[in-house]
């Protein structure tokens, strides 16, 4: 990849969602701290580029706007009518292929995104920007103090974190949520939008994934276990299982170990009410979720029933788990591969492959890979309950005690 010049910040933890605004904010402030007000290039994780190198040239003639102080963002040259899209407006021409912004426009009905199109005047908006970074905290405090007042105090209390700059908590509860758009594009006079086209896509619904899937021939776009039988246009996706699919046309199924999504393509992004019918009715699936990754590695909880829960677990060489202590669970620890450094109260020894551990309720303990290679282990639960909540820690190398 060639080198644009634009350098990469710090780590941020974010622990709370407070959508995009304070969350580049934090990482501006994270650089300033640090010394550094470089160029901060602002991408979406979701979105597909197909020609990098026309991406690549867009952002160098990008970034002289950027270095005049101004703040870009990146507007699609549309390529069909798209009302699912919000668009800028151009207006006066400037140098290195740039218009000034005169308007960011909500997502049209068909006949008015028809007329953008014509136009020339509209683009997609991105949601991709480029900024230095002290340009950002400047805007952003002209429009919103409010925010920064609040990722001050965030940065101010945070703590290190091996690779992560942990944010406080408490602090960043205490901030407004709000996206850059509405926060600042929407109201600097120094927004400036470079179009762009490079093969964009917003792969942000599963409808939109199956637009740029490969296909076979019958129009299906499918990855893990699947049999297709009889079904057409389709998108299926499978994470744990074998899913078979017979005489089915314009759908997207999609299986993880959490939860089966099936739904006709048209209604995909409908997902969204599905998600609030979810934090409506108190369901567990909103907080936690299968796999589960940590600091030191990562667990599965293959299975769970009234008064067990059995969790295979991964922990990272020179990892450690806090030392904690369970009021209302006991554990046991099977080693399946690696070693394992055990503390069981005031005893301290290791185990290896097929070595297995109790540890009763109320007593401390911590885990430990002092190993070179990952530790897997099987961890079997009871108790009468089973919350993440009943964990007590005493000592942590990831400052989480007391959360």
């Amino acid at each position: 990849m060639r080198d644009i010049g634009i350098q990469h910040g710090s780590i941020i933890l974010e622990p709370v969602g407070r959508n995009t605004a304070p969350s580049i904010a934090l990482a501006v402030l994270k650089m300033l701290s640090d010394g550094h007000d470089p160029l901060l290039l602002v991408l979406a994780a979701d979105h597909l580029i197909n020609d990098t190198e026309a991406f690549h040239w867009t952002i160098e003639d990008a970034k002289r706007h950027a270095e005049d102080g101004r703040l870009v963002t990146f507007g699609i040259v549309p390529t069909a009518l798209e009302t699912g899209y919000g668009y800028i407006h151009r207006g006066k021409a400037l140098q290195q292929s740039g218009f000034q912004v005169t308007a960011f426009v909500e997502k049209p009905d068909l006949e008015i995104a028809e007329k953008y199109k014509e136009s020339g005047e509209y683009y997609w908006n991105s949601g991709m920007f480029l900024f230095r970074a002290s340009r950002y905290l400047e805007e952003l405090e002209k429009f919103r103090p409010d925010i920064i007042a609040a990722c001050k105090d965030a940065v101010r209390r945070a703590t290190p974190d091996t690779d992560f700059f942990r944010i406080d908590q408490s602090a960043f509860k205490t901030c407004p949520s709000d996206s850059i758009d509405y926060a600042v594009m929407e109201k600097t006079e120094e927004a400036v939008v470079v179009p762009l086209n490079a093969g964009w896509s917003d792969v942000g619904s599963w409808s939109a994934l199956w637009e740029v899937d490969e296909k076979d021939d019958q129009g299906n776009a499918y990855r893990g276990d699947i049999i297709l039988q009889d079904t057409q246009n389709s998108l299926v996706h499978a994470e744990s299982k074998l899913v078979a699919v017979i005489g089915l046309d314009d759908v997207a199924i999609i299986e993880t170990k959490d939860a089966v999504l099936v739904a006709s393509k048209e209604k995909a992004q409908d997902v969204k009410k599905v998600v609030e019918g979810l934090k409506a009715d108190g369901r567990g699936e909103i907080k936690n979720h299968r796999e589960v990754y940590r600091p030191w590695g990562h667990y599965d909880a293959i299975d769970i029933g009234r008064r067990y829960q059995v969790k295979r677990i991964m922990v990272n060489p020179g990892a450690k788990l806090s030392v904690q202590v369970h009021h209302h669970r006991s554990e046991h620890w099977i080693v399946v591969t690696g070693t394992a450094k055990v503390t069981k109260g005031e005893d301290t020894f290791l185990l290896t492959e097929n070595e297995s551990t109790y540890i009763p309720v109320g007593v401390v303990h911590a885990l430990e890979n002092p190993g070179k290679i990952p530790l897997e282990m099987i961890e079997v639960q009871s108790g009468s309950y089973l919350g993440e909540d009943d964990i007590v820690r005493l000592e942590d190398q990831y400052s989480r005690v007391g959360e």
